[in-house]
Formats: C-alpha cells, sequence, structure tokens
C-alpha cells in the first residue's frame, strides 16, 4: 500500500558515536523524502562528529575516525538539512526516542532554528511493538518477506523502515485493536496523523520524555523527586531546581522547554 500524504515524509536514521543524546554525535544520516504521489528524493551524509567514535560503536556501523575525519562536520550541513525537511513529517525506527532528538541536539548545537515540534512523527518501531513485538530485521521479513542485508547500514535500515511501514498498512488495514482501557479501534489508517498517534508512547513536552503532559494536559516532570508534579510548582516552590537541570547533563532542547515554561510561568509575574 502507497502511502496517503498531505505533507512530504522523509524517512530518516542516524550512525552515531553513542546513545547518549546530549553527549554524542551523528557520524552518517539518510534520508528518503516522500513526496505526495509517491515520488521519492535520498540522501545521505558522512558527519565529522568533531569527537572520536568509540570502538564499540564503530563495530556496530563500520564507520570509524579514518572515514569521517575529512568529511563535513554538522554545523557546515545543518542549513541544507534543515532546508531538506521543511514542511516535512518525519518517520523512522525508534526515531522517537532517538533519531529526532538527537537531531533536534545537533540543530541547537548548530544554532539553526528550526521546530520540529510542528511535525508529525511516525515511528515504524512503536507501530511494530505494539503490534507484533520484533526487531527491524523481523520486521522486514514479516510484512515484507525479505531479509535484511547490511543491517546497521544507514541507507538500508532507512530503506527498510520505509518498506515496513507500507507492509505494515497492507496487513494491518481494516484490523481492529483493543488498548489498556477496552476501547476498541482501526488505529493503522493510512495517513500521517493517525499514525503518529498510534506509534507515540508518552506525551513528550521534550523530546526525551523528562518532560510531559498529564490527563490535564499540564506540564509536569516524569523523572527523579518531583516525577507527576507541574513544572511550574517546582520552578515556583524549588527555585535552585531550575537551575539544578540547566547546570546538568540534560539535552540541550529540555532546557529550552524548561527555560519556555519558566519564562511563561505566572510566578514571574
Amino acid at each position: 500500500m502507497e502511502l496517503n500524504l498531505k505533507n512530504p515524509l522523509v524517512f530518516l536514521d542516524l550512525e552515531t558515536t553513542g546513545i547518549n543524546v546530549a553527549a554524542d554525535r551523528i557520524v552518517e544520516i539518510a534520508l528518503i523524502k516522500v513526496l505526495p504521489g509517491g515520488k521519492e528524493e535520498k540522501k545521505l551524509l558522512r558527519i565529522n562528529p568533531e569527537m572520536p567514535i568509540p570502538k564499540h560503536a564503530s563495530e556496530i556501523h563500520g564507520i570509524y575516525d579514518e572515514d569521517v575525519k575529512d568529511e563535513p562536520t554538522f554545523k557546515s550541513v545543518a542549513k541544507s538539512l534543515a532546508k531538506f525537511i521543511e514542511g516535512c513529517d518525519l518517520a523512522g525506527y525508534n526515531s522517537n526516542r532517538f533519531d529526532i532528538p538527537l537531531l533536534a541536539e545537533e540543530f541547537l548545537r548548530a544554532e539553526v532554528d528550526i521546530d520540529l515540534k510542528k511535525r508529525k512523527f511516525v515511528d515504524v518501531q512503536a507501530i511494530f511493538h505494539k503490534m507484533e513485538k520484533r526487531t527491524l530485521a523481523a520486521a522486514l521479513k514479516f510484512y515484507c518477506q525479505e531479509e535484511l542485508k547490511d543491517a546497521h547500514s544507514a541507507m538500508a535500515d532507512t530503506q527498510a523502515t520505509y518498506d515496513v511501514l507500507k507492509g505494515q498498512l497492507d496487513m494491518y488495514e481494516n484490523v481492529e485493536v483493543e488498548d489498556d482501557k477496552g476501547k476498541v479501534s482501526v488505529p493503522i489508517q493510512n495517513n500521517v496523523d493517525a499514525l503518529s498517534d498510534f506509534s507515540t508512547f508518552d506525551r513528550n513536552v521534550d523530546f526525551m520524555g523528562r518532560i510531559v503532559y498529564d490527563e490535564n494536559n499540564v506540564e509536569v516532570f516524569n523523572f527523579g523527586k518531583n516525577k507527576g508534579v507541574p513544572v511550574e510548582k517546582v520552578l515556583k516552590e524549588q527555585p535552585g531546581y531550575y537551575s539544578w537541570m540547566m547546570n546538568g547533563d540534560f539535552p540541550l532542547y529540555t532546557k529550552k522547554v524548561l527555560t519556555a515554561i519558566k519564562l511563561r510561568g505566572s510566578f514571574n509575574k
């Protein structure tokens, strides 16, 4: 089944120096832009991360320091990447929890102003895990009857993710699902709004889910001693908490969201 799109949808996959969103960097990025009507545009870039690539990371994706020493930095390509995904929704495999948060961090480091929160996100892994609970290689075999070759190659993984989503649309067309509250629906529909809603586990305010919306759409902390407590309440009653987070090892985007809430807060008036 081909995708029913209102906006272009960009599938992406990152190979990185590690899995710490706040500290690690991109070494390769692959993008497949699917336009309404089905036309595709592909972009593959190696990136100099401006830091050594740990051995364990290189052993996974096969990219070593020597391979990227003469490649452009993210900052030098950030504007062209931002233009490539301008006006597009985003999709990937585990992208809501890793690729998109890390990409947002890189744009902030490069001082390129791009508001990714305005986009719709489709996480193919989340759909897969909710429906079948397996891996990307298993997903490709299950939905497309194909073997994943060159696993952990950014373009191979990105192509597989695109193919899996189309297979999911075919397999789950008109399939009813009962959620944990007993509500029955047909969640897999050929539109990005529905897919984005279904593939989102948490109602995150920041990408990493340190701050989330509660059932009343109030921003609350999602970790530590203040878990479940409204952010504005914590900032009002524990003024040092803001400084602790701003000086701590939290992603830049989390700090940006926290600062926006602080500046907006009624306790500042």
